[in-house]
């Protein structure tokens, strides 16, 4: 009886304070929060949903250039930042405060992204929604066509991409007022590609690819008639959209197109560059001092690579190293499943060693495959498509097969390990696989931290028995030497007035890498600002953090923990990756 009055005044008294006994704690809020905006950002990402395996909006391709959705984007990042401001941070600990902090800076750079008007420029060579959506309607990427349902929803989306391309052209011509235009070359090498699926004949049309294996079960009559409403699907909507916007591109755009390409030539263009380096880089590294990292590495590597060259035989100046290299035609494949083998071949023998370094191996499987055709011409050298969460699509490591003397042997081990194990896969497969983390944390992610746990991934190759060869071991170098060069051509190009000319003589002089890789790649870093820059330095912080670690722990030291550490609390920022190895070391310190 004297316990519930006690517990009858408690409540009395909290009522009078004004509270609740039964208020959620910052952590529930916290929780709450972050599950209500990934939703949001679902709903709002149809295709991202149906990537991770929620297939409730697989009738919707989201028009995310419009202002309608621009709006409710921005809308969203702004309550949902609001909100978590009213959560007590200093009341949050161990993976709570991880993630508010994750959640916050992912926030505030939305917010100050919309300020830039990238929605502008909305076609490239590289990932734009023309090519994914081609991509997806091959039946070979996230869309499911497994059932009638799926290829009605596909066609539902071939409905959207028609509205996105109109608004593509009006935003474009908009850009054209504004003068805020792509750079001519950029134009060039996207037009191409849009080309490919508006022809009139659509017997070739990848969008056809899903019609060659229909769901089971179906009557004779309900397979003509799915076939038939699909193929006008195609004739009627998408191929039209595309030939529109091929057609705007062609007439109109192109002339328009700027000769300078550096996003600093534009209007704003240096504080939209400024941003562009702290979204990737998640790091206040000013253009000017990434420049100069990028100067320091490059001499750093080359001293490498002169070295290992005279071990070869080959002393005395690189630039002449580098034309043996790309001359020799015993570093050539003879054909595209050659080069496809020699990445399939490496599969066991990484897996064996992959214990050595990893306490925890994903479950989850991928595939190698060629980069699709109408891509390729302009496409980097490897690539990555995670898996489905719940299995049912494998993670994809695509190859490029165009040129197949740009693709050399000896770089094979070095990027299946940042393509595939431990890299892109590794990562984004494990992070998909632990429980308990928010859904922002095992989904989503910044490219610092992804790309450069991938460049990470290669400097583990001796440690997993990899580089016994020793031009293996020059193609790891000229990796590091690649993603260095990026550092000083990114920055070159847009923010100091870098022709494309300079930054591909600048590649040519400090890689050997062929001549198509070096266009394709400068062409990359002139249509996606400060994205190549991340890597290097998303490696250096993974290994400065490393080196922190093990100097502090001495012999206590195991690389398995710490690959722990790194990988299974999911993708986060650089500055939060950094304060949570610096507890964990402390805390073993002690």
């Amino acid at each position: 009886m004297r316990n519930q009055i006690a517990l009858s005044l408690a409540v009395l008294l909290a009522f009078a304070a004004g509270c609740s006994l039964f208020e959620p704690s910052p952590s529930a809020r916290l929780e709450k929060l972050v599950e209500s905006h990934f939703d949001s950002v679902l709903e709002l990402n149809p295709t991202f949903a149906t990537a991770l395996g929620d297939h409730r909006y697989d009738d919707r391709l989201a028009n995310d250039i419009g202002p309608e959705h621009r709006r409710e984007s921005l809308a969203l990042a702004e309550r949902s930042l609001a909100a978590a401001r009213e959560i007590p941070r200093d009341a949050l600990s161990g993976q709570d405060l991880l993630s508010y902090d994750a959640f916050v800076l992912q926030l505030e750079l939305a917010i100050e992204g919309a300020s830039h008007p990238q929605h502008l420029l909305p076609i490239s060579q590289m990932f734009s929604t023309p090519n994914y959506f081609a991509q997806m309607g091959s039946g070979a990427s996230v869309h499911p066509f497994r059932s009638v349902q799926d290829y009605d929803n596909f066609r539902a989306r071939m409905g959207d991409f028609s509205t996105w391309v109109d608004q593509a052209i009006a935003n474009l011509r908009e850009g054209m007022e504004r003068g805020i235009v792509h750079p001519r070359v950029v134009v060039e090498k996207a037009l191409p590609q849009i080309e490919a699926h508006a022809g009139e004949d659509l017997s070739q049309s990848i969008f056809r690819r899903p019609l060659a294996k229909l769901p089971e079960g179906l009557s004779g009559e309900e397979a003509s008639a799915l076939t038939q409403r699909y193929e006008a699907s195609i004739r009627e909507i998408a191929a039209p959209a595309y030939a529109r916007l091929r057609d705007f591109i062609r007439g109109e755009y192109l002339p328009a197109a700027r000769q300078t390409v550096g996003l600093g030539e534009l209007p704003g263009g240096q504080g939209w560059y400024a941003f562009r380096l702290r979204e990737t880089t998640t790091m206040g590294l000013s253009a000017d001092e990434i420049h100069e990292l990028g100067l320091r590495e490059v001499e750093r590597i080359r001293a490498e690579l002169r070295g290992l060259a005279a071990e070869l035989g080959a002393p005395g100046e690189l630039p002449a190293f580098y034309e043996s290299l790309r001359g020799d035609s015993r570093f050539h494949f003879e054909s595209e499943e050659a080069l496809l083998e020699a990445y399939r071949s490496l599969e066991k023998r990484v897996d064996a060693e992959l214990p050595k370094l990893f306490r925890r191996i994903p479950e989850a499987q991928f595939e190698i495959r060629p980069v699709e055709a109408f891509r390729a011409a302009s496409h980097a050298a490897a690539s990555y498509m995670r898996p489905a969460p719940d299995g049912s699509r494998p993670g994809i490591f695509y190859v490029n097969t165009y040129d197949l003397a740009a693709r050399p042997s000896y770089q094979v081990e070095a990027i299946y390990l940042h393509e595939a194990m431990p890299g892109h896969h590794f990562q984004i497969a494990l992070a998909q696989e632990v429980k308990g983390l928010p859904r922002f944390r095992r989904y989503g992610g910044n490219t610092a931290y992804i790309e450069g746990w991938g460049l990470y991934a290669e400097t583990l190759g001796a440690e997993l028995g990899m580089f016994r060869d020793p031009y293996q071991r020059i193609g790891a170098l000229v990796n590091e030497m690649w993603r260095a060069c990026r550092l000083v051509v990114d920055t070159g190009l847009h923010a100091q007035g870098w022709s494309r000319e300079r930054a591909m003589d600048y590649m040519l002089a400090n890689a050997p890498l062929s001549r198509t890789d070096v266009v394709a790649e400068v062409e990359r870093y002139i249509a996606m600002p400060s994205q190549a820059v991340a890597y290097k330095i998303g490696q250096l912080k993974f290994s400065e953090l490393r080196q922190r670690a093990a100097d502090a722990l001495g012999p206590r030291f195991d690389l398995r923990d710490f690959h722990a550490a790194l990988l299974e609390d999911g993708p986060l920022p650089l500055a939060v990756l950094e304060s949570k190895l610096e507890d964990w070391i402390r805390a073993r310190s002690s």
